[in-house]
């Protein structure tokens, strides 16, 4: 029912401003020939750990903010493999630059199919910052309205289920707003890719859109 849904819903519309982009539609090329030498063709910062880089490397990952495992359990499509072959929807989803983060790669393989949550002092932080509890992941301060911002685009752009409480992502939401950075990639991704996230040039629609 969910991936009909989508598929009869072109552009879905939050108060006039967020649709589903349907520029790119090849996930691995879009990492390969857009995300990395594109997006980040100047480097930058890995979203989790914060730490510079120069260009693309074996230690790094293009990761993803909604991991891909929870859009193949809502869209029912299988294997990876299955739903890049047989799902429009899927393959949109996945080539979506919004979610689409430079991480490293041991970080990205620990946190692929985890959900976000508030863990708190009880639970140790690792050497990014991160708190890590069974499926569950605490990002670091400094990223956890980044992280809002990025779930909240992809729930309400494509229909999927929330990966966190709407409480926490709200917390963090107004916690940690949008800098100067945030807004800048938001920008040149919605010149590469023609959509925007509203969640980031308008961070106070999320309470009332989550």
């Amino acid at each position: 029912m969910k991936t009909r849904h989508i598929l009869m819903t072109v552009a879905l519309v939050l108060s006039g401003q967020a649709s589903s982009q349907t520029t790119f539609s090849d996930p691995d090329a879009v990492a390969n020939d857009i995300f990395w030498n594109k997006l980040y063709q100047d480097g930058g910062k890995t979203f989790f750990c914060q730490k510079p880089f120069n260009g693309k490397s074996f230690l790094l990952s293009a990761g993803y903010i909604y991991p891909l495992s929870h859009v193949r359990n809502a869209l029912h499509c299988g294997s990876p493999s299955q739903c890049e072959r047989e799902s429009d929807v899927y393959r949109y989803i996945a080539s979506d630059l919004h979610n689409m983060i430079p991480v490293e790669t041991q970080v990205e393989m620990r946190r692929r199919s985890a959900k976000y949550a508030q863990l708190g002092e009880r639970v140790d932080v690792n050497e990014c910052g991160i708190r890590e509890s069974l499926q569950n992941i605490e990002p670091p301060d400094a990223i956890k309205g980044d992280v809002a911002r990025g779930v909240a685009y992809m729930v309400k752009t494509y229909d999927l289920p929330l990966i966190a409480s709407p409480q926490v992502l709200a917390s963090w939401n107004a916690g940690d707003p949008p800098d100067d950075q945030e807004l800048a990639r938001n920008q040149r991704i919605s010149d590469i890719q023609g959509s925007d996230n509203p969640f980031i040039s308008q961070p106070d629609l999320l309470d009332s859109n989550i």
